[in-house]
């Protein structure tokens, strides 16, 4: 039987093997060679653990300090003992710090509960707002949470009304007082015409002579744009003319913002009423009203564009023509157009001249 260490150094063997071990690197200096089964038996009958047990090769529970793709262990509870996987990613040399187990994150999305309302309820809010904590002991109070308001269009928020008709919409307007231009005019230019037309002629506003008599379009431009209507074949009862405000603005301004807001659901309503084929844009300001842009009326001019269903054509204002001549070619391009679309000979040439010498009437 060979001889046992003595005690003392025994015990001193292994405080030195227990330390090397809490620190990691005792299986840097494990011996070599493999005890025999009788020194093993012999220190584990005096009740320590045994000088040098068998290595088992693991899978680490956790990544830690490794200077090889595989674990070694040394002994351990049944619970810490895993299949033998090599982990793919692990380099020799690398000294990476543990990692703390994250617990996994659920990729499910909340559902959020809708009610009539609007609201939440506490149960979701947790889901929903993270910063808000929901009382315990309150499971059904309702958290109000504000939702973007999508953009309403000038045109969306008049709702088609049934049954309408013109008259209907004299009518309301009545006495108009909605916005500051009623207290420069002298008559509400509502609108004139066939109440069934198939043409609309939409223009900005009533100028000094239209105020005078009530009518749209009786000036000096009117009388151009009445010579347009007849080269197209067609008499001016047979097409009807509006503005985009009923009122006169001061001094012969262009209509702001506010007032167009205020008085343009009127015309909507008309357009609605008269359900026409065409719709023509007289000028800039009837056009970026009705398509709602800001763009110039160059950008858009004698193309065809949509409005609530119905073709659109935008052209230049008869007050224009009367200080530019030249681009009564353009607008009588563009009138061709129209008469195309409604079924009416086209006829080779420009309209009968009109309107040369230019007057002081603002445009409607």
């Amino acid at each position: 039987m060979p001889d046992r260490l003595p005690e003392a150094l025994h015990d001193k063997l292994s405080k030195r093997l227990s330390y090397y071990e809490d620190i990691g690197i005792r299986m840097f200096y494990r011996d070599r060679t493999t005890p025999s089964a009788t020194d093993a038996n012999d220190v584990s009958c005096r009740g320590a653990a045994p000088l040098y047990p068998e290595p088992r090769r693991v899978r680490p529970s956790l990544p830690g300090p490794s200077p090889h793709n595989e674990s070694t262990v040394q002994g351990g509870s049944e619970a810490s003992m895993e299949a033998n996987v090599e982990t793919p990613f692990a380099t020799p040399e690398s000294q990476e710090e543990p990692l703390l187990e994250k617990s996994p994150k659920s990729t499910a999305k909340p559902i959020v509960p809708q009610t009539p309302s609007g609201t939440v309820t506490s149960t979701a809010a947790s889901t929903l707002l993270p910063s808000v904590a929901a009382p315990a002991a309150s499971s059904t109070q309702k958290i109000s949470i504000l939702l973007p308001t999508p953009k309403v269009s000038l045109f969306d928020a008049v709702s088609k009304v049934a049954d309408d008709s013109l008259l209907k919409i004299r009518t309301e307007l009545g006495e108009c007082t909605r916005c500051k231009l009623h207290t420069t005019r002298n008559k509400i230019v509502f609108g004139d015409g066939n109440p069934k037309a198939d043409l609309v002629f939409v223009g900005e506003g009533p100028g000094r002579d239209e105020d005078a008599q009530g009518l749209p379009f009786v000036g000096r431009a009117g009388k151009l744009l009445t010579q347009m209507i007849e080269a197209m074949g067609l008499q001016r009862s047979e097409v009807y003319i509006a503005n985009v405000v009923k009122c006169r603005p001061p001094e012969n301004r262009l209509p702001e913002p506010d007032e167009i807001k205020t008085c343009s659901p009127f015309l909507m309503r008309q357009l609605d009423a008269i359900a026409p084929k065409v719709i023509v844009c007289l000028g800039a300001c009837s056009a970026q009203t009705l398509l709602e842009t800001n763009r110039g009326i160059s950008h858009f001019r004698g193309q065809w564009l949509e409005f609530r269903g119905r073709k659109l054509m935008a052209t230049y204002h008869p007050a224009y023509l009367l200080r530019n001549p030249a681009a009564k070619a353009d607008v009588w391009k563009d009138l061709q157009k129209v008469m195309a679309v409604l079924g009416l000979e086209v006829k080779k040439g420009k309209p009968a001249e009109a309107g040369k010498s230019a007057g002081a009437d603002k445009p409607s």
